[in-house]
Protein backbone atom coordinates (compact mmCIF):
# COMPACT_ATOMS: atom_id res chain seq x y z
CA UNK A 1 0.00 0.00 0.00
CA UNK A 2 2.80 2.42 0.90
CA UNK A 3 4.59 1.67 -2.37
CA UNK A 4 1.44 2.30 -4.44
CA UNK A 5 0.70 5.50 -2.53
CA UNK A 6 4.25 6.81 -2.96
CA UNK A 7 4.36 6.03 -6.68
CA UNK A 8 0.94 7.59 -7.20
CA UNK A 9 1.99 10.78 -5.40
CA UNK A 10 5.15 10.98 -7.52
CA UNK A 11 3.15 10.54 -10.74
CA UNK A 12 0.45 13.08 -9.93
CA UNK A 13 2.70 16.16 -10.10
CA UNK A 14 4.29 15.53 -13.54
CA UNK A 15 0.90 14.52 -14.98
CA UNK A 16 -0.63 17.76 -13.70
CA UNK A 17 2.23 19.76 -15.26
CA UNK A 18 1.88 17.91 -18.59
CA UNK A 19 -1.87 18.56 -18.56
CA UNK A 20 -1.31 22.26 -17.94
CA UNK A 21 1.10 22.64 -20.87
CA UNK A 22 -1.23 20.69 -23.18
CA UNK A 23 -4.13 22.93 -22.27
CA UNK A 24 -2.01 26.03 -22.99
CA UNK A 25 -0.99 24.68 -26.40
CA UNK A 26 -4.54 23.73 -27.35
CA UNK A 27 -5.87 27.14 -26.30
CA UNK A 28 -3.39 28.90 -28.59
CA UNK A 29 -4.84 30.66 -31.66
CA UNK A 30 -1.61 30.19 -33.62
CA UNK A 31 -2.09 28.41 -36.94
CA UNK A 32 1.27 26.75 -36.41
CA UNK A 33 -0.44 24.31 -34.02
CA UNK A 34 -3.23 23.34 -36.46
CA UNK A 35 -1.55 20.14 -37.78
CA UNK A 36 -0.92 19.08 -34.18
CA UNK A 37 -4.30 19.73 -32.62
CA UNK A 38 -5.72 16.25 -33.12
CA UNK A 39 -2.69 14.37 -31.70
CA UNK A 40 -2.47 16.92 -28.87
CA UNK A 41 -6.13 16.29 -28.01
CA UNK A 42 -5.39 12.56 -27.93
CA UNK A 43 -2.39 13.09 -25.67
CA UNK A 44 -4.54 15.29 -23.41
CA UNK A 45 -7.22 12.58 -23.16
CA UNK A 46 -4.65 9.96 -22.18
CA UNK A 47 -2.92 12.22 -19.65
CA UNK A 48 -6.28 12.95 -18.03
CA UNK A 49 -7.04 9.24 -17.93
CA UNK A 50 -3.68 8.54 -16.28
CA UNK A 51 -4.33 11.29 -13.74
CA UNK A 52 -7.76 9.77 -12.96
CA UNK A 53 -6.10 6.37 -12.43
CA UNK A 54 -3.57 7.93 -10.04
CA UNK A 55 -6.31 9.73 -8.09
CA UNK A 56 -8.41 6.56 -7.87
CA UNK A 57 -5.38 4.56 -6.71
CA UNK A 58 -4.68 7.09 -3.95
CA UNK A 59 -8.31 6.94 -2.83
CA UNK A 60 -8.30 3.14 -2.88
CA UNK A 61 -5.09 3.00 -0.83
CA UNK A 62 -6.66 5.32 1.76
CA UNK A 63 -9.79 3.19 1.91
CA UNK A 64 -7.89 -0.09 2.21
CA UNK A 65 -5.40 1.13 4.81
CA UNK A 66 -7.91 2.86 7.09
CA UNK A 67 -8.13 1.01 10.40
CA UNK A 68 -10.80 3.09 12.08
CA UNK A 69 -14.04 4.35 10.63
CA UNK A 70 -14.11 8.17 10.32
CA UNK A 71 -16.83 9.98 12.26
CA UNK A 72 -20.09 9.94 10.32
CA UNK A 73 -22.03 13.12 9.63
CA UNK A 74 -25.47 13.80 8.11
CA UNK A 75 -25.30 13.53 4.32
CA UNK A 76 -27.97 15.06 2.09
CA UNK A 77 -28.05 12.13 -0.31
CA UNK A 78 -30.79 13.51 -2.62
CA UNK A 79 -28.77 16.72 -3.19
CA UNK A 80 -25.61 14.64 -3.66
CA UNK A 81 -27.32 12.55 -6.33
CA UNK A 82 -28.70 15.64 -8.07
CA UNK A 83 -25.18 17.06 -8.41
CA UNK A 84 -23.85 13.72 -9.69
CA UNK A 85 -26.63 13.51 -12.28
CA UNK A 86 -25.75 17.00 -13.54
CA UNK A 87 -22.20 15.76 -14.12
CA UNK A 88 -23.52 12.55 -15.71
CA UNK A 89 -25.61 14.55 -18.20
CA UNK A 90 -22.48 16.49 -19.17
CA UNK A 91 -20.57 13.20 -19.53
CA UNK A 92 -23.36 11.75 -21.68
CA UNK A 93 -23.25 14.82 -23.94
CA UNK A 94 -24.19 13.81 -27.51
CA UNK A 95 -25.17 10.30 -26.44
CA UNK A 96 -28.26 11.91 -24.91
CA UNK A 97 -29.09 9.24 -22.34
CA UNK A 98 -32.44 9.87 -20.63
CA UNK A 99 -31.34 9.92 -16.97
CA UNK A 100 -34.08 9.93 -14.32
CA UNK A 101 -33.82 10.17 -10.53
CA UNK A 102 -36.45 8.99 -8.09
CA UNK A 103 -35.21 9.98 -4.64
CA UNK A 104 -36.96 10.36 -1.31
CA UNK A 105 -36.21 14.04 -0.56
CA UNK A 106 -36.40 13.47 3.21
CA UNK A 107 -34.07 10.47 3.28
CA UNK A 108 -30.60 11.45 4.47
CA UNK A 109 -27.86 9.10 5.65
CA UNK A 110 -25.15 9.16 8.30
CA UNK A 111 -21.81 8.66 6.62
CA UNK A 112 -18.76 10.13 4.92
CA UNK A 113 -19.99 12.50 2.22
CA UNK A 114 -16.73 12.37 0.27
CA UNK A 115 -16.70 8.57 0.19
CA UNK A 116 -20.40 8.30 -0.68
CA UNK A 117 -19.99 10.83 -3.47
CA UNK A 118 -17.16 8.77 -4.94
CA UNK A 119 -19.14 5.51 -4.74
CA UNK A 120 -22.39 6.93 -6.13
CA UNK A 121 -20.61 8.84 -8.91
CA UNK A 122 -18.68 5.74 -9.99
CA UNK A 123 -21.90 3.76 -10.39
CA UNK A 124 -23.74 6.51 -12.28
CA UNK A 125 -20.80 7.37 -14.55
CA UNK A 126 -20.25 3.69 -15.33
CA UNK A 127 -23.87 3.47 -16.43
CA UNK A 128 -23.30 6.40 -18.79
CA UNK A 129 -20.04 4.98 -20.17
CA UNK A 130 -21.38 1.50 -20.87
CA UNK A 131 -24.92 2.26 -22.02
CA UNK A 132 -25.50 2.81 -25.76
CA UNK A 133 -26.61 6.28 -26.86
CA UNK A 134 -30.22 7.16 -26.22
CA UNK A 135 -30.94 4.31 -23.81
CA UNK A 136 -32.41 4.89 -20.37
CA UNK A 137 -30.60 5.16 -17.03
CA UNK A 138 -32.64 5.27 -13.82
CA UNK A 139 -31.44 6.09 -10.30
CA UNK A 140 -33.54 5.34 -7.21
CA UNK A 141 -32.87 6.31 -3.58
CA UNK A 142 -35.24 4.92 -0.97
CA UNK A 143 -35.59 2.99 2.28
CA UNK A 144 -37.68 -0.02 3.22
CA UNK A 145 -37.80 -2.48 6.10
CA UNK A 146 -34.56 -4.12 4.99
CA UNK A 147 -32.43 -0.98 4.80
CA UNK A 148 -31.48 2.07 2.73
CA UNK A 149 -30.91 1.52 -0.98
CA UNK A 150 -29.36 3.19 -3.99
CA UNK A 151 -30.24 1.53 -7.29
CA UNK A 152 -28.60 2.42 -10.60
CA UNK A 153 -30.27 0.65 -13.52
CA UNK A 154 -29.32 0.90 -17.18
CA UNK A 155 -30.37 -0.47 -20.55
CA UNK A 156 -26.82 -1.31 -21.53
CA UNK A 157 -25.40 -4.43 -23.13
CA UNK A 158 -25.49 -6.39 -19.90
CA UNK A 159 -22.81 -8.51 -18.22
CA UNK A 160 -22.27 -12.24 -18.59
CA UNK A 161 -22.79 -14.14 -15.29
CA UNK A 162 -19.18 -15.39 -15.05
CA UNK A 163 -17.86 -11.81 -14.95
CA UNK A 164 -20.08 -10.54 -12.12
CA UNK A 165 -18.19 -12.06 -9.13
CA UNK A 166 -14.94 -10.41 -10.31
CA UNK A 167 -16.21 -6.92 -11.15
CA UNK A 168 -15.01 -5.36 -7.88
CA UNK A 169 -11.43 -6.57 -8.39
CA UNK A 170 -8.82 -3.91 -9.16
CA UNK A 171 -8.45 -3.30 -12.90
CA UNK A 172 -10.78 -6.15 -13.82
CA UNK A 173 -12.30 -5.38 -17.21
CA UNK A 174 -14.84 -7.25 -19.31
CA UNK A 175 -13.62 -5.56 -22.48
CA UNK A 176 -10.26 -3.84 -22.06
CA UNK A 177 -10.35 -1.89 -25.32
CA UNK A 178 -13.83 -0.53 -24.68
CA UNK A 179 -13.04 0.36 -21.05
CA UNK A 180 -9.95 2.24 -22.16
CA UNK A 181 -11.86 4.17 -24.82
CA UNK A 182 -14.64 5.06 -22.38
CA UNK A 183 -12.24 6.70 -19.93
CA UNK A 184 -12.80 4.25 -17.09
CA UNK A 185 -9.92 3.47 -14.71
CA UNK A 186 -10.87 -0.09 -13.80
CA UNK A 187 -10.92 0.87 -10.11
CA UNK A 188 -14.41 2.30 -9.71
CA UNK A 189 -16.26 -0.78 -8.47
CA UNK A 190 -13.40 -1.67 -6.12
CA UNK A 191 -13.79 1.81 -4.60
CA UNK A 192 -17.56 1.29 -4.35
CA UNK A 193 -17.05 -2.01 -2.51
CA UNK A 194 -14.68 -0.48 0.06
CA UNK A 195 -16.90 2.56 0.66
CA UNK A 196 -19.87 0.29 1.29
CA UNK A 197 -17.81 -1.86 3.65
CA UNK A 198 -16.96 1.24 5.67
CA UNK A 199 -20.66 2.01 5.94
CA UNK A 200 -21.67 -1.53 6.86
CA UNK A 201 -23.28 -2.01 3.46
CA UNK A 202 -22.93 -4.26 0.46
CA UNK A 203 -23.08 -4.11 -3.34
CA UNK A 204 -25.44 -6.34 -5.30
CA UNK A 205 -25.14 -6.73 -9.07
CA UNK A 206 -27.69 -8.30 -11.39
CA UNK A 207 -27.50 -8.22 -15.16
CA UNK A 208 -28.89 -9.79 -18.31
CA UNK A 209 -27.07 -9.77 -21.63
CA UNK A 210 -28.81 -7.58 -24.18
CA UNK A 211 -31.15 -6.12 -21.56
CA UNK A 212 -29.12 -4.14 -19.01
CA UNK A 213 -27.71 -4.11 -15.49
CA UNK A 214 -28.81 -3.17 -11.99
CA UNK A 215 -26.31 -2.11 -9.33
CA UNK A 216 -27.72 -1.85 -5.81
CA UNK A 217 -26.04 -0.36 -2.74
CA UNK A 218 -27.62 -1.63 0.50
CA UNK A 219 -27.04 0.28 3.74
CA UNK A 220 -28.18 -0.65 7.27
CA UNK A 221 -31.29 1.10 8.58
CA UNK A 222 -29.43 2.50 11.60
CA UNK A 223 -27.72 4.99 9.23
CA UNK A 224 -31.07 6.48 8.27
CA UNK A 225 -31.65 10.16 9.01
CA UNK A 226 -34.69 12.29 8.29
CA UNK A 227 -34.22 15.77 6.82
CA UNK A 228 -36.58 17.34 9.38
CA UNK A 229 -34.68 15.79 12.29
CA UNK A 230 -31.33 16.98 10.91
CA UNK A 231 -32.69 20.52 10.40
CA UNK A 232 -34.11 20.59 13.92
CA UNK A 233 -30.78 19.40 15.34
CA UNK A 234 -28.91 22.15 13.46
CA UNK A 235 -31.30 24.85 14.66
CA UNK A 236 -31.00 23.61 18.25
CA UNK A 237 -27.22 23.65 17.96
CA UNK A 238 -27.26 27.31 16.87
CA UNK A 239 -29.19 28.46 19.90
Amino acid sequence: CDFVANVSHELRTPLTVIGGYLETLLDSDSSAFDPWRQPLHRVQEQSRRMLHIVEDLLLLVRLESRKERPPFKPVNAPALLAAIVDDAIALSDEQAHPISVIADPDLWIAGSEKELHSAFANLVFNAVRYTPAGRRIEIRWFADDSGIHLMVEDEGEGIAPHHIPRLTERFYRINRDRSRDSGGTGLGLSIVKHVLNHHGGQLRISSQLGVGSLFTCDFPLDLRLERAAVSARNVTGLR
